[in-house]
């Protein structure tokens, strides 16, 4: 099939592609090594002077409605890019890990110019799956560490639901992330994925993973389709698992699949990394009663739209029973966007 958006930003890659192959890579840490020994002698007594920065190739900012192929294109993009500077990673994950590198450094000068200066050092491409900005103290540290990346020459491929403009839109203390919307704006072209083909959702219904209802009869067909996937029955009634050192209950599980009630799943304090270990334990995961949420739930739709997007980016294999069609599983306004 077709598709005048997905063949455009095909081209946009295609000539970034060409340009990363012919644009020398020169690292801001090759630049402060070689000239760090006169730079000591000469500034005794004197401020330094600021650091030499490196300007990228100009990335890719490539943002439009749910499953419209985004990440497909940048897979695709990022397996056939040549060496090993390069990381691909959900935009959740990163954070994460950034969180971490933090955490280890303690209490150190510009410790987000550090983070950034052991990414660059590795990578030159940086490709980030599903920016979406809600949480203060990411959007509060963004801009620099953006900044830092930029400056040492990090080239950054990214998808989003929502445009730059649109990012932490009503999130606190706004002002403070619009430094981190102008350096994207600024070291991406951003290009709208338009179109209201929802490749994912069409996968998902065609596979005959999606069963509308709950209640006893849809659990037995789940119940069916966990034994003929496993070909055993265990791990049955009081069965929980350990997730982040933290014991997390499951109706069945085994090795490569397991089956969680949506309330376990979502109604409970979970986080993102949560997600992303169950995803890298599973393969496959069922899900069961799913109920409609409105503005009231919507703690529960954001973590649900999370564990979407990161058993997505895993390739895990998804099986739900939800009270109504996908679409239509959030009848509230702020999430919205997220369910179009």
């Amino acid at each position: 099939m077709h598709d005048d958006y997905q063949e455009a930003v095909v081209r946009k890659l295609q000539e970034i592609a060409d340009e990363l192959e012919t644009t020398p890579h020169r690292t801001l840490r090759e630049g402060e090594s070689k000239k760090a020994g006169l730079k000591k002698l000469f500034s005794l007594g004197r401020k330094p002077a600021a650091p030499e920065t490196v300007t990228p190739v100009r990335g890719l900012y490539i943002w439009g409605g749910v499953g419209r192929g985004k990440t497909h294109l940048v897979d695709l993009f990022f397996e056939n890019q040549p060496g090993e500077q390069k990381l691909r990673l959900h935009f959740h994950r990163f954070m994460v890990l950034v969180h971490e590198e933090l955490r280890k450094l303690g209490q150190v000068s510009d410790p987000l110019e550090l983070v950034a200066r052991d990414f660059a050092a590795k990578t030159r491409l940086l490709c980030l799956d599903e920016m979406h900005v809600h949480d203060i103290t990411d959007a509060m540290l963004l801009g620099e560490l953006f900044r830092h990346l930029f400056d040492r020459g990090v080239t950054l491929i990214t998808t989003s639901n929502v445009a730059p403009d649109g990012l932490y839109a009503t999130g606190l203390q706004r002002q403070r992330f619009l430094p981190a919307i102008a350096l994207l704006q600024k070291h991406t072209e951003v290009v709208h994925v338009g179109g209201d083909m929802d490749y994912r959702l069409r996968a998902l219904e065609q596979a005959g993973t999606y069963h509308l209802g709950g209640g006893e009869l849809t659990d037995e067909k789940l119940k069916k389709e966990f034994h003929a996937l496993t070909g055993i029955e265990r791990h049955q009634g009081d069965s929980s698992l350990t997730i982040n050192g933290r014991q997390m209950p499951a109706v069945m599980w085994d090795d490569g699949i397991a089956w969680f009630e949506f309330s376990d799943m979502c109604e409970s304090p979970r986080s993102a990394s949560d997600y992303i270990q169950i995803g890298e334990y599973f393969h496959t995961v069922i899900v069961s009663n799913i109920p409609v949420m409105g503005t009231l739930q919507d703690d529960a739709a954001r973590r649900f739209v999370n564990m979407i997007d990161e058993f997505y980016d895993r390739s895990v294999n998804l099986v739900v029973s939800a009270a109504a069609e996908a679409e239509h599983l959030y009848t509230g306004k702020r999430l919205a966007f997220e369910f179009e």
